[in-house]
Parts: C-alpha cells; structure tokens; sequence
C-alpha cells in the first residue's frame, strides 16, 4: 500500500514529461511565429515573446498563395480519406471474415507493402499517371494518396472488424439479410470509431504529404501547402523563419479540428455491450 502512491506519482510524472516532449516543438513553432525579426535573431532565445507581431503572419500571406495552395491541400485530403474508407471498408470485412489462404496472403501484403520506400515506386507511378493524363492534377494526386493509405487503412479496419461480434450478423442472416446488407446496417454502423481513426489517419497522411506533391505537381497553382511552404527558403537554403513559422503553424491547424472532431468518435466504444454473454 506505501508504493501505491509513489507508483501513481511516477506514472503522472512519465505521462507529463512525455506531454511535454510531444508538444515542444509545436509550442516553440507557436513562440517563433509571434517574434520580430530582432528577437529571431538573438542568441538568447525566450519562450514568450518579448515583443509579439502579427508581422510575420503578414508577410507569409503576401509572399506565398497559403490559402490556395491550404485549399489545394484540403481537397485532396479530404477526398483521399473520403475514396479510402469507401474502398476500405468493404474489403476488410472480407479480409477478417474470411479464414482461407486467399485472406491470409492479402494480409501478409497488406504488411509488406508498407516496407516500399517512396522512391521505389515514384518512377513507375510517374509513368503510370503520365499514361493516364494526370500529372499536374489534384485527382492524379488524389488517387496516389489513396493508393498509399490504403494498405495501413484496411491493417487498421480489419482488426475493428474483428472485435464485431460474429453473433450480430448471425442474427441478421437469420432475418434474412444478405451480406451486402449486414454489412451497411449493421457491422459498419458499429466501425465508427474505427472508419473515423482511419479517416483521421488518410487525412493527416495526404495533409502532410510533400515527396509526392513535389514530384508530381508542376503548376504552382495546383501545389499543395507543404510544397508551398518551401518557398520561404532562399536559394542559398537560408529560411525567412518568421513567415515560415507563421506559415507552418497555420498548416498544423486543420489537422488540429479534424482531431477534435473526431477524437470522440475515435475514443468511444460504440461496440461494448453490444452482444451479452
């Protein structure tokens, strides 16, 4: 009984510190981006800002389009996440239902293919979108993100397929239902937490995505907000760090609501209690 409370005590000590360790650089990003230049450059950096602007916030949104390149961002986020769950879905069910050879090997590839490196595929993906007229296109764009988060999607939605209890769509079968209508009235309505972990995933994946977006997009008014934020670094590979700080703060944003948003269907556990034993 007399370790119990240092036990509890050195637990919330671990959990603060790595609190602490995950939101540095977010907060030191949120300091950089309210700093003048003078303060930028002294050699005794401070937390707070001694003398906060909103300059740099300025700056960045005359010297680079942010909010078209954010909605270029935005748009093939949202759709990557939006065409991944839709295909996801439906082939994890089959994947954690069924118990053959067929199932097992397109797991076992599902986990291989995340071993592929960017640039193992970019060549034959480049050639492949040029064959069908989508370089320099948001869609073209779209589809690769898709492609990508698809292997760790369905990874994630097969294993809330599993905690389903097989009962349920046994009681369905026996009214009657087929498995096309099991799966939309009853197994996907108690995925949620799981479609929403997996949109929140392909979202954030295509939000920060920069390899594929640098390659494949030319035009500057299709580039999306991290190509565009690698702009305020000179020629010489000398930053402007307050715009790019502001630049970069304001990009982690979205990523923030969607999380909020979603952070309550991603925690809640709409499945328990769902089958008495």
């Amino acid at each position: 009984m007399r370790t119990r409370p240092a036990a509890r005590a050195g637990q919330y000590t671990a959990l603060l510190a790595y609190l602490i360790f995950l939101a540095f650089p977010f907060l030191w990003l949120l300091s950089t981006a309210f700093k003048p230049p003078r303060e930028l450059g002294s050699l005794h950096p401070t937390w707070i800002p001694r003398h906060p602007t909103l300059g740099n916030f300025r700056q960045a949104f005359d010297e680079q389009p942010l909010l078209h390149a954010a909605l270029n961002s935005l748009l093939a986020a949202f759709g990557a996440a939006v065409i991944a769950v839709l295909i996801a879905t439906p082939m994890a069910y089959v994947m954690a239902r069924r118990r053959d050879r067929l199932a097992r090997a397109a797991s076992g590839w599902v986990v291989v293919s995340q071993a592929f490196p960017f640039v193992l595929i970019i060549i034959p993906l480049f050639l492949v979108l040029k064959q069908l007229r989508l370089i320099d296109s948001l869609a073209g764009l779209t589809l690769v993100y898709v492609v990508w988060s698809l292997p760790f999607a369905l990874w994630m939605l097969v294993g809330y397929v599993r905690a389903v209890p097989v009962e349920l769509e046994e009681a369905a079968a026996v009214d009657g239902a087929g498995r096309l209508r099991t799966l939309v009235s009853v197994t996907a309505p108690l995925l949620a937490p799981g479609i929403a972990a997996t949109a929140l995933f392909a979202f954030v994946t295509a939000w920060n995505e920069f390899f594929f977006a640098l390659v494949l997009l030319k035009s500057p008014g299709n580039q999306t907000l991290p190509v565009v934020l690698t702009h305020f670094i000179g020629a010489e590979g000398v930053a402007d760090l307050g715009p790019l700080a502001a630049a970069a703060f304001l990009a982690t944003l979205p990523s923030l609501v969607v999380f909020g948003l979603l952070q309550r269907r991603i925690t809640g556990g709409l499945i328990a209690g769902a089958v008495k034993s």
